[in-house]
């Protein structure tokens, strides 16, 4: 997906002095970003992504719908950490 996508509309920002960015309205509109409302924040590839915590929670929540129901993620990780346990103490 490319700037050239009509589905993708860009907005320059400047940084201020403090290292603040002001979204603009529009961005804020089409993503329901409200004052108050929680984003996070990281660099991928050399980008800035930022996501609502509802987006984040929105996508872990499907991502866990996709775990077969006989599978006990838990009990995974407890094994992963075993096992890493096991690796060190050789």
């Amino acid at each position: 997906m490319g700037l050239e996508d009509s589905a993708m509309q860009s907005e320059e920002m400047s940084v201020g002095k403090q290292g603040r960015i002001v979204i603009p309205a529009s961005l804020r509109k089409q993503l329901a970003i409200k004052p108050g409302s929680r984003l996070r924040a990281w660099v991928e590839d050399g980008r800035l992504v930022m996501e609502t915590s509802d987006r984040l929670w929105d996508l872990v929540h499907d991502a866990c719908r996709k775990v077969p129901e006989d599978v006990d993620l838990a009990q995974a990780l407890i094994d992963e950490r075993r096992e890493a346990a096991m690796e060190e103490n050789k």
